[in-house]
């Protein structure tokens, strides 16, 4: 099957190792794995602020990007769940983008959603020794289900034991633009999530967005805590030891030869080492060809 990866802008910008890990485990899967080197964002602090506009031409810009995928996957219940629950909303009084619109949303998935119940991943290739607790972030959760899924692709990894913290499924004061509209509520619900994570005692927290991620590391150093690991799910079910360092080189898309979406899926990554990192990336301008993920001719591992 073909999978669209849509990386997001944040993990793009921030956390790129965060889409290696979400393609080695496509990959994994026995997926084949594209990504539109066009892509951006998917319109949701546009959404999210109102901005209704912005969010409908970046909307209408990422469905023409991957509707030509079989499935489009995000390492993001956010993300996924804007493509999924609001879109419909944006193209309400257009027949035509609705119908569009509505056909890619009910192909698109959280990672850890699409890697349980639709690729039925069934070995991870990362292993993890330690303690671990899970927080739901509260799209996935809320507006795509994802509760259990990510449990039981930990499962997998023999040397993880999870423990669950107290207040698992409330929110860890992000919320987007929330956090600085309200800075000192959501600093106080950062602080109560925190609490809880250190509490459980576990050696890692793992999640599947990264804003929240960055948002609960930054409040746990801030509060002293340089001990208890922030993870992505993608990062530690793909293995970290397989992955870029952080700060890491980042990917560069070769060029589709066209424009609409059958064309754009047809674009590999390509690697582009010691470029990039964490905090930007640059696109590579080399011409489109059968290559693998990654630019490696006959594929391999991430």
């Amino acid at each position: 099957m073909k999978v669209g990866l849509f990386v997001t802008c944040l993990v793009d910008l921030m956390r790129p190792r965060i889409g290696f890990a979400a393609l080695r485990l496509l990959e994994a899967a026995g997926c084949e794995v594209v990504v539109p080197q066009s892509q951006t964002c998917c319109g949701q602090p546009a959404y999210n602020s109102g901005d209704r506009r912005a969010a409908r031409l970046l909307a209408e810009k990422l469905i023409g990007e991957f509707e030509g995928c079989d499935y489009v996957v995000a390492p993001s219940g956010s993300c996924a769940g804007m493509i999924r629950a609001h879109y419909p909303e944006l193209f309400a009084d257009d027949a035509a983008w609705l119908e569009r619109a509505a056909a890619l949303g009910s192909r698109t998935y959280e990672l850890a959603d699409f890697l349980a119940t639709v690729a039925r991943l069934d070995k991870v290739p990362g292993n993890f020794t330690g303690t671990l607790t899970y927080h739901d972030s509260c799209s996935g959760l809320r507006e795509l289900g994802v509760k259990a899924q990510p449990r039981a692709l930990l499962a997998q990894m023999p040397g993880a034991r999870l423990t669950e913290m107290n207040g698992a499924e409330e929110c860890c004061g992000f919320g987007g633009t929330f956090a600085v509209k309200f800075g000192e509520v959501s600093a106080r619900i950062a602080e109560k999530k925190c609490d809880n994570i250190r509490a459980s005692g576990a050696d890692a927290v793992v999640l599947g967005d990264l804003g929240c991620m960055l948002n609960i590391e930054g409040k746990l150093r801030r509060m002293g805590d340089e001990k208890t690991r922030v993870l992505h799910i993608a990062e530690i079910l793909a293995g970290e030891e397989r992955l870029p360092p952080s700060p890491c080189p980042t990917a560069g898309f070769a060029q589709p030869a066209g424009s609409d979406g059958a064309e754009q899926c047809s674009a590999k990554p390509r690697l582009r080492p010691g470029e990039g990192g964490d905090g930007g990336s640059r696109a590579s301008s080399a011409p489109a060809k059968a290559v693998s993920a990654l630019g490696r001719p006959g594929g391999g591992e991430v």
